[in-house]
C-alpha cells in the first residue's frame, strides 16, 4: 500500500511551475486542494521561483512573518512578533497562583543540551530559552533578539557565511546577572566540548566561530555557506543558551548540578526537583516579558500513565495541564463522555511513531559494554530479517484501532510536509511474501523459530510503558510469530527509558535491546537535523558508544558511507530544491534499507485541558515543544 498519494501530484506542481505550465496564483489554488499547508507551498513557491530567474531565496530557508501574520520570505517592516499574549497587558506577574500540570513521562533533568526525550527538554524550556522561537507556519519570532537577520536588515550576508544578532536590552538571568552576547559564544563553546556529552552538538557544529562586538551584539560566522543558518538559535528543543557564570566561564566543566537547577532566562526557576518524580517552579522575579508570567508557581507531577493523567484533567479536575498523550481511541472515548473539567485537543504534525532496528549485538559484552558498534547483530544484519519484520506489521490496523482520523499509517520517516515526503517508498502487510524472503534467505522453521546458521530468528521490542505503545507491541509480536520471528515485548517506565544517564543500561542510548519503539519527528522546517539520527560521522563519532557517553545521536549503531555522503553533501548546499531532494534520497536508504520503520504519523500533541485555561496562549505549534509559551499561559 503506497501512503504518498499528496506527494507525488505536489512535487508535479512543483515542476509545472518551475517549466511556467501553470502560473503562481494556480499553484498555491492546486497545492491547497491537495492538502498542503499554505506555509509549504509559499516556501516552495518562493524558491522555485527564485531558482527560475538565476536567483537564490535572499533570507536562506528563513521565514518571517508578514503584516497579516501569514509567512513571508522576507521580512516586514510592520509585522508582529508572533509570540500569543492575549490578556496578558491586563494581569500582573504572579497573580494566578500555582498551576498544576501532571506529566505522565516524568522529567529527569532540567537542562536542554544534556537531557535525552521531551519528558525533559519540556521542562527545561520553562527555564532556558533560545535566541528564536518558531511560531505558527514555522515563521521565525524574534525572541532574545530585536529582529530576525535577513538580507534586507543587513544583519545576514548575502552567501550565508555570517549573520550578526542584537540581543534585546535589559534580559537578566534569574540569578540577576545580565545575559550578553558572551553567553551565546560560551553555549556554542561548551556544546562543541566532547566531554560534556551535548546532545546538540551537531546542530550547533556548523558555526566556525562567534565574533563579539559588544555586550548586546555578535556575528556568527559559519563553517560553510548555510541557507539554514538560524537553526542553532531556533526553536525549544536543540537552541537553548546557557549563562556562562554559572560555569565560571570554563567550557569544559561539565557542572551536573545545573542540569537540576539551571539559571535560565526563562519564566519559571527551580524551587524543588526530585527526577523521575515531580518538580517545583516558582516565578522568575527577573523576567523579560512584561506582567509573565501570570502563575507564581507551577507544580510538575510525573509518573502514572496517559489515561490517568487525561482523567486528572478532564473528570477530576485535579490538574490543569497534561501533554504529549498517546491514549487507546476507546479509552479516550469513554473519558469524554462526561469531562466536565476540561477538553481534549489534537495538534497535527510531523511526528512518526517508529521502531528503531540496532545493527549491533546488544547481548555481547566488549570491553565494558554491550551493543558495541563493531560487533554486528548476528540478527538483524540480515536485510532478509529486517524486510520479514516491516511486512509483518499491519500499519492500518495500528492507525485505525489505536490512532484514528488525521494520524495515517506511514512509509517514511519524514512525513506530514509534502515538501519532503518521498514519493518514492511504499508499505505493504505481506506475511506471504514475507515468509518467502525468509525461506530464500535460508531461514528455515525449527519449533516454530526461524533458525540460520544456528542463530535463531529471536528478538525484543522495547518501549515506555503506555496502551497504546503495548497494544502496538502486541501487533507486531503477532504478525512476527505468523513468520517464525520470536518477540519478546518490553515496557520500561519512560523515565528510565528516555534517561540520558551514562549508569543506566536501559536507555534509548544505550540501546542494549534488538529494537525500540519511540515517537520521533523534526525540530526545525528543512529538517537535516532529524535525519542525523542514521548519520555515522567523521571516524563513527556520531553512534552511541561507551567512548563519547552514550551521547551519539545514531542510537541504531548504523554505517553507511552512502548516507554520510548525502547527509554531509547538504551542508554546502543552497538551493531549496536540492536540499529537498537530498532529505528524501536519505529517507530512503532508511526505508528501502529497512533501517528503521515508521508506523504511524502521530499527532504533534495531544492534550488535556482545563476549561478555565486559555488555550490561545497555550498555542502548541509543530517545531515547538508545549510549554514554549508558558510565560503567557493565562485563566479565561
Amino acid at each position: 500500500m503506497n501512503t504518498n498519494s499528496q506527494t507525488k501530484p505536489f512535487r508535479s506542481l512543483v515542476d509545472d511551475l518551475k517549466t511556467g505550465t501553470i502560473n503562481r496564483r494556480r499553484f498555491m489554488e492546486r497545492s491547497a486542494a491537495l492538502g498542503v499547508s499554505g506555509v509549504v507551498a509559499t516556501f516552495v513557491a518562493n524558491a522555485t521561483q527564485a531558482a527560475a530567474s538565476g536567483d537564490s531565496l535572499r533570507n536562506g530557508f528563513a521565514f518571517y512573518q508578514g503584516a497579516d501574520g501569514t509567512p513571508s520570505a522576507s521580512p516586514v517592516d510592520d509585522a508582529g512578533n508572533g509570540i500569543p499574549r492575549a490578556g496578558m497587558d491586563q494581569v500582573t506577574r504572579g497573580a494566578g497562583g500555582t498551576l498544576n500540570i501532571l506529566q505522565w513521562q516524568a522529567p529527569t533533568t532540567a537542562a536542554h543540551h544534556t537531557a535525552n526525550g521531551n519528558k525533559s527538554v519540556m521542562v527545561a524550556d520553562m527555564i532556558l530559552e533560545p535566541l528564536i522561537r518558531y511560531g505558527e507556519a514555522n515563521v521565525l519570532i524574534p525572541y532574545l533578539i530585536t529582529e530576525i537577520p535577513s538580507a534586507d536588515n543587513g544583519l545576514l550576508s548575502e552567501d550565508f557565511s555570517h549573520a550578526t544578532f542584537v540581543i534585546k536590552e535589559g534580559i537578566l538571568w534569574s540569578d540577576g546577572e545580565p545575559f550578553t552576547s558572551e553567553d551565546v559564544r560560551f553555549t556554542w563553546q561548551w556544546i562543541l566540548t566532547p566531554s560534556n556529552g551535548a546532545t546538540s552538538i551537531n546542530v550547533w557544529s556548523i558555526i566556525q566561530d562567534i565574533e563579539i562586538v559588544d555586550d548586546q551584539t555578535f556575528t556568527v560566522h559559519y563553517t560553510n555557506p548555510s541557507p539554514n543558518w538560524f537553526e542553532p538559535f531556533a526553536g525549544g528543543s536543540l537552541a537553548a543558551i546557557y549563562p556562562a557564570h554559572a560555569f565560571g566561564g570554563d567550557i569544559g566543566n561539565r557542572n551536573e548540578a545545573f542540569d537540576l537547577a539551571p539559571i535560565g532566562t526563562g519564566p519559571f526557576k527551580v524551587d524543588a526537583f526530585e527526577p523521575n518524580d515531580s518538580i517545583t517552579l516558582s516565578a522568575n522575579e527577573n523576567y523579560w516579558q512584561e506582567n509573565a508570567p501570570y502563575y507564581a508557581s507551577i507544580y510538575i507531577k510525573g509518573g502514572g500513565d496517559a489515561v490517568n493523567a487525561a482523567r486528572a484533567v478532564l473528570q477530576t479536575g485535579d490538574y490543569q495541564f497534561a501533554g504529549q498523550l498517546q491514549i487507546d481511541l476507546d479509552a479516550l472515548a469513554a473519558m469524554l463522555e462526561s469531562a466536565p473539567y476540561g477538553h481534549f485537543v489534537t495538534v497535527q504534525g510531523t511526528l512518526v511513531e517508529t521502531i528503531f532496528i540496532n545493527f549491533s549485538d546488544p547481548e555481547t559484552e566488549v570491553d565494558g559494554q554491550r551493543s558495541e558498534m563493531n560487533t554486528p547483530n548476528p540478527i538483524l544484519t540480515d536485510p532478509a530479517i529486517r524486510q520479514a519484520i516491516n511486512m509483518a506489521i499491519d500499519r492500518d490496523l495500528v492507525s485505525r484501532e489505536l490512532y484514528g482520523d488525521g494520524q495515517p499509517a506511514t512509509a517514511n520517516v519524514l512525513t506530514g510536509n509534502a515538501s519532503f515526503e518521498s514519493p518514492n517508498t511504499s508499505w505493504s502487510y505481506d506475511l506471504e511474501k514475507a515468509s518467502q524472503i525468509l525461506d530464500d534467505a535460508g531461514w528455515v522453521l525449527e519449533d516454530g523459530v526461524r533458525t540460520k546458521d544456528g542463530v535463531r530468528a529471536k528478538i525484543d521490542l522495547s518501549t515506555t510503558v503506555n496502551a497504546v505503545r503495548q497494544k502496538t507491541q502486541a501487533i507486531v509480536q503477532a504478525g512476527c510469530k505468523q513468520l517464525g520471528i520470536d518477540v519478546t515485548i518490553n515496557a520500561i517506565d519512560a523515565g528510565i527509558f528516555f534517561d540520558s544517564g551514562t549508569g543506566n543500561d536501559q536507555n534509548t542510548n544505550h540501546f542494549y535491546f534488538h529494537t525500540a519503539m519511540m515517537g520521533i519527528g523534526p525540530h526545525s522546517a528543512i529538517p537535516v537535523e532529524h535525519m542525523v539520527r542514521w548519520y555515522a560521522g567523521e571516524d563513527r563519532a556520531n553512534i552511541a558508544q561507551k567512548s563519547n557517553n552514550w551521547q551519539g545521536k545514531n542510537i541504531s549503531r548504523y554505517y553507511n558511507p552512502d548516507y554520510d555522503a548525502v547527509y554531509n553533501s547538504t551542508k554546502s548546499m543552497l538551493e531549496i530544491d536540492e536540499i529537498l531532494d537530498a532529505l528524501i534520497e536519505m529517507n530512503d536508504i532508511v526505508i528501502n534499507e529497512v533501517v528503521a520503520i515508521p508506523i504511524v504519523n502521530r499527532a504533534a500533541d495531544q492534550y488535556a485541558i482545563s476549561n478555565d485555561l486559555n488555550n490561545d496562549n497555550v498555542r502548541v505549534v509543530d517545531l515547538e515543544l508545549p510549554y514554549w509559551n508558558i510565560a503567557n499561559w493565562n485563566n479565561l
